[in-house]
């Protein structure tokens, strides 16, 4: 197995603004205190907007300490009272430990319009000095006089809901069960919070990174978005995040260069743009972002115009890693059709996905589709006894068992009931909507938190497709390789996805100059074969990129035609890349 020096912080270096990011509190707030004078005003208005998940307690704090501001208003005191909104919201939150309806919710509707209306008069009066507005939903209360926008990655928040650090937005469930955090976050606050930036995201004065506690950084509006608009003039990579689970390998440790004394990692996400985060270096001031606020604030230049149509500001593919590796099978589970996650759910589109093969060790499987002979009710009778307790679930009875393959590629249209098995290392190759995996069953094992992990029976029973049994699957949905084009030095191979898909992943192998085009859609890219590999604009328009075995990338529509071949170590040697991109 290659071992490779895989980059866990990458970040896109921002031209011409070496002197627009500050560290620390105290330069931020001598920052804004400068901008509060250079006003020439009695009366200096600062807004700073929260996205949900801020530690309040600390920035908060920190801000009247440096500001010394001569009043304070919280958006909070304007909130409609908690069970108003549990109420409003209920419908989207559903009685579901994981599953709810997508929120179309926004900021306004949150906020009592007879206390929006106190607070503003209340702001009019004042004739002098520094007045901070702070809180979700700030720029509700008045227009700022200098905006300041607070913001940070849902994988931190994420921590926060786990470490108990923070409550969802109005509500005080601290240390509630962290799947119904997460639920409330993905299904409402995430929503209605990003709504509310895409609206603001051109006036920002300032953009605060609030990623890592007491350790801020804080950039002027104007040079965040000129990283922005860099970034997708170029290959880049998003910043990986490593998450343990009850299933997860030892492989990653090794290649991605982790905690050696960690238990196990179960995944890794680096090209999920909802969940990644994407650091810009200002001078020498590193500024973490979410990486979200790129396709919100350029997805025509990064999705192209077709992708963009078709999906608006959502980034519709992922890359993430499965390691089993000396741990266990992954959960049985089966994703939703099209028709039933925009009837239950409110989602758009669903999670086709693929397995490919990054390596495997002895005895690996993958289990996917259900047997020819399959009687779907005995099934579902046996799954139903397994999860009371009654019994062991025999999957292999049910479930084609596959043999798995370094470089073997599974395609997994919604409906197919799949798992990864024990020692493999899977990259992971989808549509977005990862949330909405249905588990059929999880092999009698607890998860981390020592509680049963969710089990959907009745969502999977309705979604499963007994079509996709072993003579399909093995004729349509194992190793579906077709050479599409070669030259000198480098051959194409199309490999998926499903047909009934939206997505298309193409594999390269190269000793020399692989030539690749856009065609005006994102591509989304990781190297599986070959320690390191140099992505070049044939015109020069982007300095030369260099990408490492196992790296995901992301090359933006607006580049065009770029080339990929062999770099330092691997000069004179077979690499690989697999490709995914939208069919248009």
């Amino acid at each position: 197995m290659l071992t490779s020096s895989f980059d866990k912080e990458p970040h896109v270096e921002v031209h011409e603004f070496d002197h627009a990011a500050f560290a620390g509190y105290e330069r931020i707030g001598h920052e804004l205190r400068r901008a509060a004078i250079a006003r020439r005003q009695a009366r200096t208005v600062i807004v700073v907007e929260c996205y949900p998940g801020v530690l309040d307690d600390e920035v908060l704090n920190e801000l009247k300490s440096e500001l010394r501001p001569g009043h304070v208003f919280l958006a909070r005191d304007a909130n409609f009272d908690n069970d108003r909104i549990q109420r409003m919201i209920d419908r989207n939150l559903t009685d579901d430990r994981v599953f709810g309806v997508l929120s179309h919710h926004k900021m306004s509707e949150f906020f009592d319009p007879a206390k929006i209306s106190a607070l503003r008069q209340s702001i009019e009066r004042i004739q002098d000095g520094i007045v901070l507005v702070y809180g979700t939903g700030a720029m509700q209360v008045c227009d700022p006089d200098i905006f300041v926008y607070a913001d940070l990655a849902r994988w931190e928040i994420q921590l926060r809901y786990r470490q108990r650090k923070i409550a969802n937005w109005c509500a005080e469930n601290y240390g509630e069960d962290f799947l119904r955090m997460y639920k409330r976050g993905f299904f409402v606050d995430w929503r209605v919070a990003d709504r509310e930036k895409i609206r603001l995201l051109d006036r920002i004065d300032y953009l605060l990174d609030t990623n890592i506690a007491d350790s801020p950084r804080m950039v002027a509006g104007e040079a965040f978005r000129a990283g922005l608009r860099q970034a997708v003039t170029r290959p880049f990579r998003l910043v990986p995040y490593f998450d343990a689970g009850p299933w997860g390998g030892q492989w990653m440790k090794r290649v991605c260069d982790l905690d050696g004394s960690a238990p196990n990692y179960a995944w890794c996400f680096h090209g999920v743009p909802e969940e990644n985060s994407l650091y810009l270096k200002f001078g020498d001031v590193r500024v973490e972002v979410p990486s979200i606020d790129l396709v919100f604030f350029q997805p025509r230049a990064l999705l192209g115009e077709k992708v963009y149509a078709r999906f608006g500001t959502e980034f519709p593919i992922r890359f993430d890693f499965l390691d089993t590796m000396d741990g266990g099978n992954l959960s049985l589970q089966v994703h939703p059709t099209t028709e039933y996650i925009q009837s239950e759910f409110g989602i758009h589109y669903t999670q086709d996905e693929s397995y490919y093969v990054l390596d495997a060790g002895r005895d690996a499987c993958v289990y996917l589709g259900v047997k020819n002979d399959l009687d779907k009710e005995a099934m579902f009778a046996e799954l139903h006894r397994a999860q009371a307790g009654e019994t062991a679930f025999d999957a292999e009875k049910h479930v084609n068992r596959l043999p798995a393959h370094k470089h073997d590629h599974y395609l997994i249209p919604a409906g197919t009931v799949h798992a990864s098995g024990a020692n493999s290392m899977v990259l992971e190759i989808s549509a977005t909507p990862y949330i909405f995996t249905f588990k059929l069953w999880d092999w009698g094992r607890l998860g981390l938190d020592g509680r049963p992990r969710p089990v959907h029976l009745e969502h999977g029973r309705n979604v499963l497709n007994s079509r996709f049994s072993t003579d399909e699957i093995r004729r349509r949905h194992v190793n579906h390789f077709e050479a599409v084009a070669e030259g000198d030095g480098w051959r194409e191979e199309r490999t998926g996805l499903h047909e009934s898909g939206f997505l298309e992943t193409r594999r390269h192998w190269f000793t020399g100059v692989t030539p690749h085009n856009t065609h005006d859609g994102v591509n989304v890219i990781n190297v599986v074969e070959g320690r390191e590999v140099i992505v070049e604009s044939p015109s020069g328009a982007f300095q030369p990129f260099v990408v490492h075995y196992a790296e995901t990338f992301i090359v933006p529509a607006a580049v065009g035609v770029y080339t990929i071949r062999p770099h330092g170590p691997s000069c004179g040697e077979r690499c690989a890349t697999v490709r995914a991109f939208i069919r248009t």
